[in-house]
């Protein structure tokens, strides 16, 4: 479960940005194509959280839809899942966007 490790890292930096303070609230934004199941990182946040500056905040957790660009035929186009495969074929795609993990906000008192 690659969550843990990434939730704990989240708990890491926003500990050490908070420099002391109670942080009440974490926003972050998963993307889609992360390979993230937002609800085990809930589970991970809630568990890492105990006994830190942390225990009691609230994870808000962003999910990005995943888009790309074909370079075949110059059109946008969702991404349902990893593969990435235009309508006309072309296996010739940027993602642009469903990528994303990063801490948006925090909240601290």
């Amino acid at each position: 479960m690659h969550e843990l490790s990434i939730t704990q890292c989240i708990v890491d930096a926003a500990c050490e940005r908070a420099a002391g303070r109670t942080v009440a609230s974490v926003r972050v934004q998963v993307g889609r194509l992360c390979a993230v199941v937002p609800d085990s990182m809930q589970f991970c946040f809630e568990l890492i959280t105990e006994g830190t500056l942390m225990q009691g905040a609230r994870l808000d957790i962003d999910e990005t839809a995943a888009s790309a660009h074909c370079r075949g035929c110059d059109s946008d186009f969702a991404l349902a899942d990893s593969i990435l495969l235009c309508s006309c074929g072309s296996a010739d795609v940027e993602v642009i966007s469903g990528r994303e993990l990063r801490i948006l906000s925090m909240e601290v008192s």
